[in-house]
């Protein structure tokens, strides 16, 4: 069998994944990739790529652990608090209530189903519709049986809880009326054509994984997901340096409009 050096190795990831790691900072991924070889007593990138074509289980873990799945509802609640006020009723004055909405790199699901409830206090939930996307089948999976435990849900609004959440054992359940508003895909940020004509974009705490340059693509890409007036809403960690070349005016520290 090859012996296989680390950028050997991101080419076989890419050929059996579509993975691109050359997007991610190097040091760190390498650094978490090595720990799970080890984790696994595999001796070498070679035997580790051997055992991800021939181990579907051992594939799925390693995706998951690539993708770096930290989520919780109602991330930030101040931002939440300045959406509700300020950015839903603005996109209902400018769209109309059939808004068309976009959570990218949804992870579980807490980012997509908290973007239900907020918007329910302004619009019926049968008019609701959020279109989730991420790499991950096995998150995919998780978001879709919608079973979360205490600390994902500790921001949740009271209300809500009580209204949308079911105690099952030591986990919580949210409710299928949430659930049914949500369209859920795989979709590689780096990859995959983007979808158009969004009114709505929302991709939080996830490039803060990626270079710059891959960070720019994405962003701009984003802003041509966008309709004009369109607004893009990204993490507490993250900016856009660029936005102005872009396009983009800034509403607020971590939401950005297409003007």
């Amino acid at each position: 069998m090859a012996v296989y050096d680390y950028e050997q190795f991101k080419k076989a990831v890419y050929d059996l994944t579509h993975i691109d790691l050359n997007c991610y900072k190097e040091k760190q991924m390498k650094r978490r990739i090595d720990t799970l070889i080890a984790k696994n007593s595999v001796d070498g990138y070679a035997k580790y790529v051997e055992l991800l074509k021939t181990n579907h289980e051992k594939f799925d873990e390693f995706v998951n652990y690539l993708t770096i799945n930290v989520s919780e509802f109602y991330r930030n609640p101040d931002q939440w608090e300045y959406m509700d006020k300020t950015i839903i009723p603005q996109l209902i004055r400018d769209f109309g209530p059939n808004l068309k909405i976009w959570s990218a790199a949804c992870s579980t699901g807490d980012e997509p189903y908290s973007l239900v409830m907020a918007l329910s206090r302004h619009l019926p939930l049968s008019q609701i519709t959020i279109f989730a996307t991420d790499i991950d089948n096995q998150v995919l999976e998780k978001a879709q049986a919608g079973l979360y435990n205490e600390k994902s849900i500790a921001a949740v609004p009271e209300d809500f809880k009580k209204k949308y959440f079911t105690k099952v054992g030591p986990s919580y359940r949210i409710s299928d009326e949430i659930k049914a508003r949500v369209k859920f895909s795989k979709h590689n940020l780096l990859l995959d054509p983007y979808p158009t004509d969004y009114h709505y974009i929302i991709c939080r705490n996830v490039l803060i994984y990626f270079t710059e340059e891959a960070k720019d693509e994405i962003f701009q890409r984003f802003y041509n997901s966008l309709v004009q007036k369109g607004i893009l809403f990204i993490g507490s960690t993250e900016q856009i340096i660029s936005y102005k070349q872009m396009g983009f005016t800034r509403k607020d520290s971590f939401y950005y409009e297409k003007l």
